[in-house]
């Protein structure tokens, strides 16, 4: 289990959240909602052990019920992978030679790819659709290609956490509806994912989970069929909803902002 106990965030002075206790089980799949700015990155980082949290004497981030400070950066990119929103520098190489970073918690030496490793690679390539442009170098991708390469380096890391913020950025519609099967088909496989959303279609339709996160550093978190209603998202998004349900599913679209 990935767990926090009464973790608190604040950003810089800015509270975002208070006394979080929360647990990601495998199997589940969780949307983390909320207007921008209210924190979605940074609980996305602390839970990946990339922030500190504010206000606690000592770590209340746990996986698999060991501090993440205990884990060996090593050890811990096996287990757990994160997608950042925004990737900082620039890699060189082509496409292939990037998703096999993805392989670098299992290497022998720096550069030790076995044949089973890039064989891993080239099927996160393949699931991406990517294969065509395989050989190009990364930076010659466009934002949607980049975008795909980044999830396919996370496949190839295979770790049983995936922690994604904004997964579905500069992808098209009908690429966005394959990483959500995707993340679906993962889930069912015994991951646990945690992804930054803003469209709530996706989050009703395949997330079992609903974290949202307030401006005000309130935070409720449980199931996605009990949270996903009108007076929790007019609340969370201060814009009115519209509400229809088409079986099995209840929908909601933004009405207007004026109105709340």
């Amino acid at each position: 289990m990935l767990q926090t106990r009464n973790l608190t965030l604040k950003y810089p002075d800015k509270l975002l959240c208070h006394d979080l206790n929360l647990t990601v089980n495998p199997g589940e799949c969780w949307a983390i909602l909320g207007r921008n700015g209210c924190g979605k990155t940074t609980l996305i980082h602390a839970l990946g052990g990339l922030r500190q949290a504010n206000g606690n004497g000592g770590s209340p981030i746990s996986l698999g019920g060991k501090l993440l400070e205990s884990w060996s950066r090593r050890d811990l990119a096996r287990h757990l992978g994160i997608l950042l929103q925004e990737e900082p520098g620039e890699f060189w190489g082509d496409v292939r030679e990037y998703v096999l970073l993805g392989r670098h918690p299992y290497a022998d030496t720096l550069f030790g790819w076995r044949s089973a490793d890039l064989d891993i690679a080239l099927e996160a390539i393949e699931r991406m659709e990517l294969a065509d442009v395989a050989h190009r170098p990364l930076g010659t991708l466009s934002g949607g290609e980049r975008q795909r390469a980044r999830i396919a380096l996370l496949l190839a890391q295979s770790p049983q956490y995936y922690l994604l913020d904004e997964p579905l950025q500069h992808l098209d519609l009908r690429h966005q509806l394959g990483v959500m099967q995707l993340f679906k088909e993962l889930g069912e496989q015994g991951s646990a994912l945690m992804m930054v959303l803003h469209d709530i279609g996706w989050a009703s339709r395949f997330c079992d989970h609903v974290l949202m996160i307030f401006e005000n550093g309130q935070i409720i978190a449980g199931g996605a069929e009990d949270l996903l209603n009108r007076e929790n998202l007019e609340a969370l998004y201060q814009c009115s909803m519209e509400e229809f349900v088409r079986e099995p599913r209840r929908h909601t679209l933004p009405g207007s902002v004026s109105s709340v």
